[in-house]
């Protein structure tokens, strides 16, 4: 062989060796952890003043206060597989005689995604927990006021026999997100 043929030869088998051996794969295995959460809060923080106004002539009756709709709920959900979907409740401490405290959440607004709930009727608080959204599923509200559901928290009076004069007197709502 002339060294012309030993060098076609090799050059033909350098390249049928490079594309044989080029192409390579591999695979790594990843680890991918996604806790359960849950996760509520109110915003923006701090209370809310909510005060009835006294007639100014007798025989009229005691003005309630302005509706209240400067609270939000916000939520990050992250529920198991298979896992049942979320409901945010509410109850009040204490009950006050003679007066009804409502509350209504809206339909979820703002940045959030995945499987927002959805808001039940007003209801009247009391102390035992009521469900005012339903249905959450994987999701989050986005963070503060404008995001979430805005509540809508009125008070009125249901039975004026019950009625007494009070000053500053705290209630408490307490919200609980639960599967």
């Amino acid at each position: 062989m002339k060294m012309s043929n030993y060098k076609l030869v090799f050059l033909i088998t350098f390249i049928i060796s490079s594309h044989l051996f080029s192409q390579t794969t591999g695979n790594r295995t990843a680890s991918v952890t996604l806790p359960v959460v849950t996760l509520l809060d109110i915003e923006p923080a701090g209370a809310i003043a909510m005060n009835f106004i006294a007639p100014t002539e007798a025989g009229r009756p005691i003005v309630s206060p302005a509706i209240n709709t400067s609270k939000w709920i916000n939520y990050t959900s992250a529920i198991a597989t298979g896992g049942l979907s979320r409901k945010i409740t509410a109850s009040v401490s204490p009950v006050i005689p003679g007066i009804d405290i409502k509350i209504q959440a809206a339909a979820a607004t703002g940045s959030g995604g995945g499987t927002l709930g959805t808001p039940s009727a007003q209801i009247t608080l009391n102390t035992t927990s009521q469900t005012i959204i339903s249905g959450i599923g994987g999701s989050f509200t986005g963070n503060g006021a404008n995001n979430g559901h805005r509540l809508t928290i009125s008070l009125s009076p249901n039975t004026y026999s019950n009625l007494s004069a009070r000053t500053n007197t705290a209630v408490v709502i307490v919200y609980t997100i639960t599967e």
